[in-house]
């Protein structure tokens, strides 16, 4: 339930929490029980969560529907750059600079 101001007359502003179905009737004060017509003293308060929490809300909710994946950013499957360890060859090079795959494709000629 929202928090609304009021103004009574005889004891000045007061704020009271009531349901959004009664934003526009008047509210008894606290102090007197007399009916007080609600105004609006102060901005409402609708950024009140810190700019780091509030932007990383909103870049989740543009990426909601088109997430950001590694291939947009220029990445292909097993590009290498990312990874921690880096692969070893399986190619096997002989003394006069041929390359043999043994293990992979043996009906593939190399180049």
């Amino acid at each position: 339930m929202p928090v609304y101001e009021y103004a009574c007359e005889e004891c000045g502003p007061f704020t009271a929490l009531r349901p959004m179905s009664e934003y526009d009737q008047p509210c008894a004060c606290p102090d007197c029980e007399t009916s007080a017509k609600r105004v609006m003293l102060t901005a409402p308060n609708l950024a009140s969560m810190n700019a780091n929490k509030r932007n990383a809300i909103a870049v989740n909710e543009r990426s909601s529907h088109e997430p950001i994946s590694s291939k947009s950013l220029g990445h292909g499957p097993n590009c290498g750059c990312c990874g921690s360890k880096s692969k070893k060859s399986k190619a096997k090079i002989s003394a006069n600079g041929a390359k043999s795959f043994p293990s992979a494709r043996p009906w593939m000629i190399s180049h």
